[in-house]
């Protein structure tokens, strides 16, 4: 599934502009530092998750694939909303992006590398 996430961002990060400067997906949540970008941040995070659902289902790994509501779809495999800080300091950037690069260690898994993740410029 981590995979098939990953494909749904790349898809959007490419399609919509954006900037990852840092993603790490985990089988609970995700984390991520994005750059500033034309949508409002809220907007963003409901693109990447529409992006990950459909590259799940195209996957055939979508977790919630046995279940359909009243009108046949399937559930989301998202929470409702997002927990989001602003970031404008060079330095709590740096510190974001090591967070986020570090934390699927924290879950006994290796670090993740992602070609749609852009480098911070320092």
């Amino acid at each position: 599934m981590i995979e098939a996430v990953a494909i749904g961002f790349a898809d959007y990060v490419s399609r919509g502009g954006l900037t990852m400067h840092a993603c790490a997906i985990l089988p609970q949540h995700v984390h991520m530092v994005v750059a500033r970008h034309r949508l409002p941040i809220e907007k963003v995070a409901d693109q990447l998750r529409a992006a990950a659902t459909r590259a799940l289902n195209q996957a055939g790994c979508h977790p919630l694939e046995g279940y359909v509501d009243r009108q046949g779809r399937t559930p989301k495999p998202w929470a409702d909303g997002q927990w989001k800080v602003y970031l404008d300091q060079t330095a709590d950037i740096i510190r974001a992006i090591n967070y986020v690069e570090q934390n699927p260690e924290k879950e006994g898994r290796p670090r993740q590398s992602f070609p749609f993740v852009t480098p911070f410029p320092v």
